[in-house]
């Protein structure tokens, strides 16, 4: 029997997927449980609208992605802090500075745990961070350490 699961089974399948198991696992246990309903016609043409609509919100997102990115690219982030004679920074520089730097400076509201710092930040200079979009999508931010 053909069925259209609704959630995710383990060693089944995925949401939206069309899957062919027993008759009895499907009538017993995927379709009260409301895990799967039957592929009927109607049924499939409901899964197919549903699919185009997802890839539609996809696409969305990703041209979205895609124009912070191009901004973020555009110039360094400069990121100010307090230092002493020979370069170094009092404590040191973290995802959530550069969080607000890219809110202040650049207009976008970027969640901090997305954002991948090298290891310590501890003196002034350049530097690169990553920022992880979900989906694949990242993009490698520079940002500069400046006396303030």
């Amino acid at each position: 029997m053909d069925i259209i699961l609704i959630q995710d089974v383990d060693n089944l399948g995925g949401a939206n997927e069309v899957v062919k198991v027993r008759n009895g696992y499907a009538r017993n246990f995927l379709i009260p449980q409301k895990f799967a309903v039957e592929a009927s016609p109607s049924n499939l043409k409901q899964l197919a609208e549903k699919r185009k609509q997802i890839e539609k919100k996809e696409q969305k997102m990703l041209s979205a992605v895609n124009e912070v990115i191009a901004k973020l690219k555009e110039g360094p982030l400069k990121i100010g802090a307090k230092s002493g004679t020979s370069g170094k920074i009092f404590g040191t520089v973290t995802s959530l500075q550069l969080a607000r730097a890219i809110r202040e400076q650049k207009g976008y509201e970027i969640d901090r745990k997305k954002i991948t710092l090298p290891d310590e930040v501890k003196e002034l200079g350049a530097y690169k961070a990553t920022i992880d979009f979900g989906n694949g999508h990242s993009t490698e931010l520079d940002f500069e350490v400046v006396s303030e």
